[in-house]
C-alpha cells in the first residue's frame, strides 16, 4: 500500500516537473507583441517613460527623468476648447521615451500602423523634447486606441503645453510609479486581481494589452494588504490618500501598514517647516483622548515625493 502511494505522488512530481519544463522550451516561443495594446496599456507606458525602477539615468531610484501628464481643456497653442478634457505626456528635451515610441513593434497590430502613420511617433525627438497624447483612429474596420506625437501633429511645444497646464492640472505619475516600487509596497500590496471574487471586490482583472511597453509592471508579491489597480475608482480622495500615507490609523485604526511621513520632507506646500515630534506628541494625546481631535496633516509641498505618489494612484489606478 505505502509503495503504491509513493508510486502514484513520484507520478505526480513527475508530470509537474515535465509541465514546468514544457512551460520553460516553449513559452517563449509565443510572441507577446502580438497583443495589441490597449487604452490602459499606452497610458501607462506614456505616464511612466522609459522604465521605472534602477537605470543609469536615475541609479538613485528617485523618479528623476520622467515625463509628466497634463490634463488639458483647452489647445495651448490655438486655445481651442477640447471636450472632454484630455490627458497628455510632456517630455521635456532629453527625457526618454517609453519603449513602444522606440520599439513599436510593441504596440501591436494596427496600433504601430496608425501611430506612425497618423501619430507620426517616428518623428519625435528626444534632443528636442515632444508631447504624446492617446488618440482613436481606424484600422481594418475596427477602431482602435494609438499614440499621436502632437508636437509633429499639432506643433505643440513640451515647455508651453507645462506652461499651459500649470501646477494643478500637471500629474508626476511616473516619479510616482517609482517611489512605489522603491517604497516596497509591493510585498503587502498587489496590482494584480485575480478571476475570482476578486471582481466583486477589487474590480476586473486586467488585459494581455494593459502591459505593453510597462517595464516594471510590478504585479505585487503578496496580498497582505487590498489590491490596489482600480483603487482610485473605490476611493478618488486625495486628502484621504495624504492621511493613509501620513499615518495609516487615522483613517483606519487596525491597519498594520507603516508610516509614510517622511515622504512630506522636510517643509509643506508653504515653505514652512514640518515639525513631526509635535504632530506625533500631539497624535499620542488624541489616542489617550486628552485631545478631541487628531492634528491635520500637512499639506504636501509641490515638489514632495509624496505628492507624485498620490498622483500616480489617483490618475492610473482606476
Amino acid at each position: 500500500m505505502g509503495f503504491r502511494q509513493y508510486k502514484f505522488g513520484a507520478a505526480g512530481v513527475g508530470l509537474m516537473l515535465g509541465f514546468s519544463m514544457c512551460i520553460t522550451l516553449f513559452g517563449p516561443s509565443n510572441d507577446f507583441r502580438s497583443g495589441v495594446s490597449t487604452w490602459v496599456g499606452l497610458d501607462k507606458q506614456l505616464s511612466l517613460g522609459r522604465v521605472i525602477g534602477f537605470s543609469y539615468e536615475d541609479p538613485t531610484v528617485s523618479g528623476k527623468g520622467k515625463p509628466v501628464t497634463v490634463i488639458l481643456d483647452k489647445d495651448p497653442k490655438t486655445g481651442a476648447t477640447i471636450d472632454p478634457p484630455q490627458r497628455f505626456y510632456v517630455y521635456t528635451a532629453g527625457t526618454k521615451f517609453s519603449p513602444g515610441v522606440n520599439h513599436t513593434e510593441l504596440l501591436g497590430p494596427g496600433v504601430e500602423e496608425l501611430s506612425l502613420q497618423k501619430g507620426k511617433i517616428d518623428q519625435a525627438e528626444v534632443s528636442r523634447g515632444a508631447v504624446f497624447t492617446v488618440s482613436k483612429g481606424e484600422f481594418n474596420g475596427e477602431e482602435i486606441d494609438y499614440i499621436e506625437n502632437v508636437t509633429a501633429t499639432r506643433g505643440w511645444d513640451p515647455q508651453g503645453t507645462l506652461t499651459a497646464a500649470g501646477d494643478e492640472n500637471s500629474r508626476y505619475v511616473g516619479k510616482g510609479k517609482t517611489i512605489y516600487i522603491s517604497e516596497g509596497c509591493w510585498w503587502c500590496h498587489t496590482l494584480l486581481p485575480e478571476q475570482t471574487q476578486d471582481w466583486q471586490i477589487f474590480g476586473a482583472p486586467p488585459f494581455l494589452g494593459d502591459f505593453n511597453g510597462e517595464m516594471p509592471t510590478a504585479f505585487g508579491s503578496d496580498r497582505k494588504a487590498p489590491d490596489l489597480l482600480h483603487v482610485a475608482a473605490r476611493n478618488s480622495s486625495r486628502e484621504w490618500m495624504e492621511m493613509h500615507f501620513f499615518n495609516p490609523r487615522l483613517v483606519q485604526p487596525n491597519s498594520i501598514m507603516p508610516r509614510y511621513d517622511y515622504l512630506w520632507g522636510k517643509v509643506d506646500a508653504d515653505g514652512n517647516a514640518i515639525d513631526f515630534k509635535k504632530w506625533r506628541k500631539e497624535y499620542t494625546a488624541y489616542l489617550h483622548g486628552e485631545s478631541a481631535y487628531a492634528p491635520d496633516v500637512p499639506e504636501p509641498a509641490a515638489d514632495s515625493e509624496v505628492r507624485a505618489l498620490v498622483d500616480w494612484i489617483l490618475t492610473s489606478l482606476k
